[in-house]
Formats: structure tokens, sequence, C-alpha cells
């Protein structure tokens, strides 16, 4: 059965194939013109911005964004504007639907009329999001979407993670993939801001345990900075300042409580802290600087 269909697909009147089931793919036929690396299934698309064809969006973003394309054409396909599919089976052009109209293949299980979404894998228990307005995987029961973040979020999440405004409306901080309709892995930081995944477990490869955006702690690091400190104190007392630097004090801020505090002069930052940038002093922290610099003149 599996080869004789095979072979008749190869003719050029394959068009008489048809299909009672409605339920029927290529994929359940084992057919080797089934979609693309990002999807399987039975159809391709003509792109509305172009008027060319392809497997899929990602096929066309991948193309049309390649480094050898002319920055001034370079452009996103709108999935909502995609009027017309080419059945890959009869290659039949029609408007957007889940059944050819020649050949009557299903040409993906899981179909959103909405976002022109088509796809066999139905085991990634796909799900349209009406606030987010795409079509997002791992079974709607287990998704809420949260209106501050303006993104579909695991409900083990719900009552603890912290909102940020539009979280997942803007690249990834380290490889700049907009993260929105990403097909890789996200997870949320302690500080709301989102990261894909495996960037989170590369910077940790190279030892970065801070968000690229706050720079506040991704982890619990208070054992860590306990060890770093009194080895920093060690450090800092066999490597004394210049006499001109000596019983000098800065204003340091703490990424992680937002604290700011002064310190005497030294080689090293504490762990999560940088040196405060120029501000307007209020009259309190006005009182100290002045103190300080007299302490500082004798």
């Amino acid at each position: 059965m599996g080869s004789g269909f095979e072979a008749k697909l190869s003719f050029e009147d394959s068009k008489v194939v048809e299909f009672d089931d409605k339920h029927v793919s290529l994929m359940d036929h084992g057919s080797p013109n089934h979609g693309c690396s990002h999807y399987k299934r039975g159809c391709k698309i003509r792109a509305p911005c172009c008027n060319e064809i392809f497997d899929c969006r990602h096929c066309h973003n991948d193309a049309k964004n390649a480094m050898e394309i002319d920055p001034r054409d370079q452009h996103d396909i709108p999935r909502h504007d995609i009027q017309k599919v080419i059945c890959s089976l009869c290659n039949t052009e029609q408007d957007v639907q889940q059944n050819c109209i020649n050949c009557g293949v299903c040409m993906g299980k899981y179909f959103c009329a909405q976002c022109k979404f088509f796809d066999d894998d139905v085991s990634k228990n796909q799900y349209h999001c009406d606030e987010c307005g795409i079509c997002r995987t791992g079974g709607k029961e287990n998704f809420f979407h949260c209106k501050t973040c303006g993104c579909c979020y695991s409900k083990m999440m719900k009552d603890s993670h912290r909102c940020v405004e539009r979280a997942m409306h803007h690249n990834c901080p380290v490889c700049f993939e907009f993260l929105f309709d990403t097909l890789r892995d996200i997870t949320v930081l302690p500080c709301g801001h989102t990261i894909h995944l495996d960037c989170v477990k590369e910077m940790e490869k190279h030892y970065r345990y801070s968000c690229p955006v706050c720079s506040k702690s991704i982890c619990d690091m208070t054992k860590l900075w306990r060890k770093t400190r009194s080895r920093g104190i060690q450090k800092i007392a066999s490597t004394p300042m210049p006499a001109i630097y000596q019983n000098k004090l800065v204003w340091i801020l703490c990424n992680d409580c937002a604290g700011k505090l002064s310190c005497p002069v030294f080689t090293l930052l504490p762990t999560n802290a940088r040196a405060a940038s120029p501000t307007i002093p209020d009259k309190h922290e006005a009182d100290q600087l002045i103190h300080a610099h007299q302490r500082w003149l004798r």
C-alpha cells in the first residue's frame, strides 16, 4: 500500500488521488514531501509580501533575512495576512483551509484559521491564545495569559512570577532573537525578565549569574557571596591603595536590592554591586558627601 501510494504520487495525474477521511494526512502515508525542518505539514504557503512560495513562515524569514540579502529588502512575513496555500500532494493553490479542495488530503492535523497555521505533529499540544494572538504549544490547560507581561506562562508561575510590562515583546538579551514567537524554550528569571533557556545555560558555563538586563542575580548567591567576601577582605588587605586614594569613599549600588551605600575605595567591588553613576544627592546624602570630602582633605 505504501509503495503503491508513493508511485501514484509521482504521476502527473496524481490529482485523481482522493481521501474520504478528512483526517488523513501525508504523514499517515509516509510521504517524503512532507513539510520542512520547522513543521510537518501537507502544504506550502505563498508569502503575501513577496509573492514567493515557502514551506513555512520560518523558512521565508530565514531566506529573506540572510546575510547575503540587501538590508533594504530584508523582511518578515506577516503571518496573519497569508491568503493562499499550495497542497504538497496535488500542487493545487487555494485559499487557506485544512483540507485540500482538490484531492481532499488533510494539510495539517492541527489547523488554526486565525494564524493560518498547519502542523501534523499534534504531540506538541498546540493551542491558540486569543490574547497573544498566536498559537502556542504545551496545552492550553497548562498555561495562563498574564495581561501585564503580555504573554502565556506556566500555571505553576501564576502566583509567584514577577510581572514586567510586555516581558517577551523584545529580543533575547544574549542572542537578540525576538522572544515572543521564538521556537526555542524560554525561561523567566527571578527579576521577571525573559531569556532563552539555552542562553542561560551558556551564561552559566561562563560563570555569569546575573540578568543581562538589570544585573540582578538569577539564583540564590548568598553562600557564594560569603566565600567571596572573606576572600575579598584578604585580597584587599594584601593590596593597599596608593596614599592618594586611602580613606576615600565611593558610592555603590546593590544590583539585587537597589540599596546605596558608601565604602572605602579598593581594587575589588562587592560581587553584585557597581559604582553608582553620578546623581543629584538629597540633603542627607549631600551632608555625608561633604563630611567625607572633609575627611579626604585631612
